[in-house]
């Protein structure tokens, strides 16, 4: 339910959100023969990082998560707002940061709405957008952390920079294109 993106670029990897079954997740990573470098998650909700612990032991990659999410990803039960993952951060990201993958530098965009701490990563080509703009939709704001107002202001802010013709890679749901 949940999409997984696998960044590959120089012979390195980055995973973004890893909430689905770990074991497809992993078969996938081999096929590549890559090394993985990096989980990033768009935000800290569990279908986007259930998979962390594992993946992070497993191929030694380091997590990414937004410093917004620092409160929001302390290991809670989903129903009182926290994760409930209890995975460590190695860094915490913040705006206009730069994560280099390969030949790849996705630069982070602060979207907070959905979370206190959402993030999108964008390259000149494509956008990886979490659950802050789907192809039909925007984000949730009613669980812990969202916000109506912010999530407004980081749609506006996406508006600017999202041009014809880039990809959309949202968090849920198709992948799609920017039209005029």
């Amino acid at each position: 339910m949940t999409n997984c993106y696998l960044v590959i670029s120089g012979g390195q990897l980055s995973i973004i959100d890893p909430g689905g079954d770990v074991k497809d997740i992993l078969r996938e990573i081999n096929k590549t023969k890559a090394k993985p470098k990096y989980i990033i998650n768009t935000h800290g909700h569990w279908d986007h990082t259930l998979g962390n612990k594992i993946i992070k032991k497993i191929t030694g990659a380091k997590i990414l998560i937004h410093e917004a999410e620092k409160d929001f990803i302390k290991p809670a039960p989903y129903r009182t707002g926290g994760s409930g993952a209890g995975f460590k951060v190695d860094k915490f990201l913040k705006d206009g940061d730069k994560i280099k993958i390969g030949e790849t530098i996705l630069k982070v965009i602060y979207t907070p709405g959905h979370t206190r701490g959402s993030i999108c990563l964008s390259d000149k080509d494509f956008v990886f957008t979490g659950d802050t703009l789907f192809k039909d939709g925007q984000g949730r704001t009613d669980l812990p952390g969202g916000s109506e107002k912010d999530l407004k202001k980081s749609l506006e802010k996406l508006k600017k920079i999202l041009k014809p013709g880039i990809t959309v890679y949202p968090g849920h749901g198709e992948i799609f294109k920017v039209k005029k």
